[in-house]
């Protein structure tokens, strides 16, 4: 967009923007005035077709400089062991963002438990893994009870903003959808129409297809590392020197910066595919899109883990891979999430004021200024990418857990970096996101239980393999695998019966809403009441002209 100065002159009003519009550079002059006057006149059906013809290239409110900087003095500009402000950060960015930190606060603090009973462990008892036994059945109830009470603290913080009764209103169709103008027969309103055939066709002959080759794909990926593990541990054991030592390493770092450089590429080629299929929602647009990311991502970082588990049955391996792909993973989201990013706005920033101060005509330098520089900021894609962070951490710490103990205490480690990192990157690197209202994490909830429901099996089948367990049945391995089939549908069930009991509601929220619907239902009552009261009132009068008649 070509910014022209009188544009942004405020000398002769005191009105301040608070949405910035952006149009493609041969907008014409008619197409200007006729979305001026759709603004003023409060209708906004037409963005949306703007937006997907490119005549608007972008559409973002703007940072309130005095609101910004009473949060950040509060949120993360002085490094504090503190509870977050989520209703200031709920107040100025929304629901949906203040729930991601709000998880985010009450992962980290659920973690420490798991962290400090692993500690011990990793120190005093590395190779008997029968005495894994009491810290695996722990990790198993506390992945169970801490999302059965993150339920809780949800539907408390929900409530307080108004939204934990929210529901989904009708949804208008997503800015990329296009098709052929027809009649909506829900809506009667004129819209793009496209078959639902054509969507299936494109999802199960296309989409469905370029998954499956990409999943080979990490696979054979997979194996070349364990190809430069067997190279590392053939030179390490023929010299044998300090050098070789440390080369053992190398491998799963290799692999570590591959896996996210995969992780990356695949998720904008399943940007690509999901927007092809042409979804006309935006919720359907989302669950298409995750459920591609989480399939990929699952099996690009746990393959190789569960081989080495499960196949090579080498449990040193095992805590050298988790513990590097869990380190790596960790040190290079933080650079590439925040840190550089908000490394080239600073950069941008500079040269902004540099123009700026160049400038001698006569307008709201400030004003310009702060449009130019939050113009070029990158655009915040919702708490996707975060929740999936979260959702890998969780199952790097809670699949393995009886092998590498200490995954916990770095996963704390690096969430206390991660709340202040995503604060920073949220004020200072990305454009203010319009606020959406939430009642809960969403889809993320079901991904989380889900992970917990497979770390039981994995726990159970790592600790039936152990050398300690094996001894009590040298001779019937059969017996033992009853055994442990047994304890894993034992612990499975206990998850269950632990889901069940603990409500997803507190009590006194209970109580409310049901005070909340006795009230309605009653003013529903007397309204109806009042209905009848009326009628009975006019009969006689229609009666008696009857009569007269």
């Amino acid at each position: 967009m070509k910014v022209t100065l009188s544009a942004l002159d405020t000398s002769e009003s005191s009105f301040t923007p608070l949405v910035v519009i952006e149009l493609a550079q041969d907008v014409k002059e008619e197409t200007k005035e006729w979305l001026k006057n759709r603004i003023i006149a409060k209708k906004k059906d037409g963005v949306r077709r703007l937006l997907t013809s490119g005549i608007v290239i972008q559409v973002f409110p703007l940072h309130d400089s005095e609101a910004l900087k009473k949060l950040e003095d509060t949120w993360y500009t002085r490094f504090a062991l503190k509870y977050q402000p989520i209703d200031s950060i709920r107040g100025y960015f929304g629901e949906t963002i203040a729930l991601y930190f709000g998880f985010l606060e009450y992962f980290t603090f659920a973690l420490i438990p798991m962290a400090v009973i692993g500690l011990p462990y990793y120190l005093f008892v590395w190779e008997d893994y029968d005495k894994y036994v009491i810290f695996a059945s722990f990790n198993l109830i506390w992945s169970t009870v801490i999302l059965e009470v993150w339920k809780r603290g949800c539907a408390n913080m929900t409530y307080r903003w108004g939204t934990l009764l929210m529901k989904r209103k009708f949804e208008e169709p997503r800015p990329g959808f296009h098709g052929v103008l027809g009649i909506n027969s829900i809506t009667g309103k004129e819209e793009p129409l496209y078959p639902s055939y054509k969507r299936q066709l494109r999802i199960y002959l296309v989409s469905l297809p370029f998954v499956c080759l990409c999943l080979y794909f990490s696979l054979y990926v997979m194996m070349i590392y364990f190809d430069m593990e067997v190279w590392a541990l053939g030179l390490h054991e023929n010299s044998g020197s300090e050098w070789t030592s440390v080369l053992l390493y190398v491998p799963s770092i290799i692999y570590a910066i591959v896996i996210e450089i995969m992780n990356r590429l695949y998720r904008y080629a399943a940007e690509f595919l999901t927007s092809w299929e042409n979804h006309r929602l935006e919720s359907a647009y989302q669950n298409h899109l995750i459920l591609k990311v989480l399939v990929f991502n699952f099996l690009n970082c746990f393959a190789s883990l569960f081989y080495i588990a499960f196949v090579l049955k080498d449990m040193k391996l095992l805590r050298q891979s988790l513990a590097t792909l869990l380190i790596t993973s960790q040190i290079l989201n933080q650079i590439m999430e925040s840190f550089l990013p908000y490394w080239l706005q600073r950069k941008h920033g500079v040269r902004v004021k540099r123009k700026v101060q160049a400038l001698k005509a006569d307008i709201d330098a400030t004003l310009y200024e702060q449009v130019i520089l939050e113009k070029e900021m990158g655009t915040y894609l919702g708490t996707f990418d975060d929740y999936l962070e979260l959702f890998l951490q969780f199952g790097y710490v809670s699949l393995f857990s009886c092998v590498y103990p200490l995954a916990a205490a770095f996963a704390v480690l690096n969430n206390f970096t991660e709340v202040n990192s995503d604060a920073l990157k949220m004020c200072r690197v990305f454009k203010r996101p319009f606020s959406e209202p939430s009642a809960n994490i969403g889809v993320w909830q079901l991904a989380f239980e889900t992970m917990s429901v497979i770390s039981v099996v994995t726990n159970c089948a790592l600790i039936g393999m152990s050398p300690q367990v094996n001894a009590v049945f040298p001779e019937s391995k059969a017996d033992l695998i009853l055994i442990v089939v047994a304890v894993e549908h034992a612990l499975l069930a206990l998850k269950f019966i632990l889901a069940f009991a603990i409500p997803d509601k507190p009590r006194h929220i209970q109580m409310k809403l049901a005070r909340l619907e006795f009230e309605s239902l009653e003013a529903l009552k007397q309204q109806q009441m009042k209905l009848v009261t009326e009628n009975l009132k006019e009969e006689p009068k229609e009666s008696g002209k009857e009569k007269a008649t």
